[in-house]
C-alpha cells in the first residue's frame, strides 16, 4: 500500500513551501478521520479534563497491517498545473474513490508566497489520497511523474 500525493509545479514553490504543502496532505488523511469521530471526554462524576477530547477511528485491517503495521510507501507526483491536479480528481471520482475520506484537496491561505487563485483568497497547492493498494495508485498516478 502507499500514499500518494499529487503537488502543483507551476506555482513554484520554495522548498519549504512544498515540504509545508506536501505535510498538509500528510497529516489530512489522518486529522480528517479524527475530527469526524471526537467528542469531548466525560465519566459520571464530570469531565476527566476539561481540555481533552477522544476520537476513535475505524481503520481497514489491510490498511493496518500493510501501511500501518507495514511500510510507509508513499510517493509524491507533480502536476503540471491546476487542470492537471484536478484530473487526479476526476479518476479518483470514476474508480468510486470519496473526497474527504479517502482523497483531498489541500488549498493554501496565501499568507506568505503564494497569490490567490479562488474567490476566498486561497490558491489549490496538492491533492493528498488515503493509503491505496498500489494497483489502484498507479492507476492515478500514470499520468504524473515523480516530482522533482
Amino acid at each position: 500500500m502507499r500514499r500518494l500525493f499529487i503537488m502543483r509545479k507551476d506555482l513554484n514553490m520554495s522548498t519549504g513551501k512544498l515540504m509545508a504543502q506536501v505535510m498538509h496532505c500528510a497529516e489530512a488523511y489522518w486529522t480528517n478521520k479524527m475530527r469526524k469521530h471526537a467528542f469531548e471526554c466525560k465519566c459520571s462524576n464530570g469531565w476527566l479534563d476539561s481540555g481533552t477530547y477522544v476520537s476513535q477511528i475505524s481503520i481497514q485491517k489491510n490498511v493496518f497491517e500493510q501501511y500501518i503495521c507495514g511500510t510507509f510507501t508513499k510517493t509524491v507526483c507533480e502536476a503540471r498545473n491546476k487542470n492537471h491536479l484536478l484530473k487526479a480528481k476526476t479518476i479518483a471520482d470514476e474508480i468510486g474513490l470519496i473526497e474527504g475520506e479517502d482523497y483531498g484537496l489541500i488549498y493554501d491561505k496565501c499568507l506568505t508566497e503564494l497569490t490567490p487563485e479562488e474567490s476566498d483568497g486561497t490558491t489549490l497547492t496538492g491533492m493528498w489520497f488515503c493509503p491505496l493498494e498500489d494497483d489502484v495508485s498507479h492507476r492515478i498516478s500514470k499520468k504524473y511523474q515523480l516530482y522533482k
